[in-house]
């Protein structure tokens, strides 16, 4: 079973496709990056899939099941756009309300177990207004675990954050998944920490899916290349490419892709009169594989 299963779905504004007859596939337990450019429906999928939007038409299933069975949308926590939080009230206050809101049992319990989960049992009388971007995006996400969702969707929750903001939100989705079995829809622009945690990915461009692909399956197609420096990086670049296909001048590195032979192109180096000063092997991360498979799409 998938926790997010979506087929064909279609949301159209003024008579321009925001969706366009989108699937998706969302493994239970995944930690699911959707990616793409500004404007591309990711924020209005998460919006559909929330029941804030309705469709114009498609499906969409979640755990087996119609979103709109009131059964299974207790099961969804969201965080979209920002947390709703009355800035003069404390983080406990916001979070006990919205746990009344919900109607739980034992809001209390329920209060301690998520601000333990977002790291901010020690914050919960700080005002809201005074708490950083990194503390309200937890708090989000705070509120958006009351009630022990099964799946948790997020729009841009790292995005503005410092690098130990950044840090910390990388932790708690990975124990979100981990200890507590929660599946994890999250979009951002930040490709390079999505890359850290995310399990799947979604590459959405237009209103449609262009791609979803594994984390593993993504390492098995991203191309190898090797990275080196030498003081005449102009005269190297000239040697390699006499003898290999693609050579790149990159990040102050002179890449030479689809090879993995360091010692070769050492040895072929110092023949022609080039001393490398630090090679390495490597593979194209998400950044490059996403900029490259769009570069594809243009052509098309």
């Amino acid at each position: 079973m998938n926790a997010i299963e979506i087929r064909n779905l279609s949301k159209s504004f003024r008579g321009m496709y925001a969706v366009d007859h989108l699937n998706m596939t969302v493994p239970v337990g995944a930690i699911y990056g959707f990616i793409g450019e500004n404007g591309s429906g990711k924020s209005t999928t998460e919006k559909l899939i929330c029941g804030h939007l309705v469709p114009d038409g498609g499906e969409i299933k979640l755990f087996g099941r119609d979103y709109t069975d009131a059964g299974v949308r207790v099961r969804v926590g969201a965080l979209i756009e920002s947390a709703g939080c009355f800035l003069g009230s404390s983080v406990y206050q916001n979070l006990r309300m919205q746990a009344i809101n919900l109607g739980l049992e034992n809001p209390d319990d329920e209060i301690q177990r998520v601000l333990e989960i977002v790291r901010m049992q020690d914050s919960a009388n700080i005002k809201f207004k005074s708490c950083s971007l990194g503390m309200k995006q937890r708090i989000g996400i705070a509120m958006a675990l009351l009630g022990d969702p099964a799946l948790l969707i997020l729009d841009e929750p790292i995005n503005g954050l410092d690098t130990d903001g950044m840090r910390i939100m990388r932790e708690i989705l990975v124990d979100i998944t981990k200890k507590y079995g929660c599946t994890v829809l999250i979009s951002s622009h930040i490709l390079g920490e999505l890359e850290k945690i995310a399990t799947h990915y979604g590459i959405i461009r237009q209103g449609k899916m262009i791609q979803e692909i594994s984390a593993k399956e993504m390492d098995n197609r991203a191309r190898v290349f090797v990275s080196l420096k030498t003081k005449d990086m102009k005269g190297a670049k000239s040697v390699l490419k006499a003898k290999y296909e693609n050579v790149k001048e990159e990040e102050e590195c002179l890449r030479v892709y689809d090879v993995d032979d360091t010692e070769a192109i050492v040895e072929y180096l110092i023949k022609n009169g080039h001393v490398v000063n630090e090679i390495k092997k490597n593979k194209i991360g998400l950044e490059e594989y996403y900029i490259e498979l769009m570069s594809k799409k243009e052509e098309e």
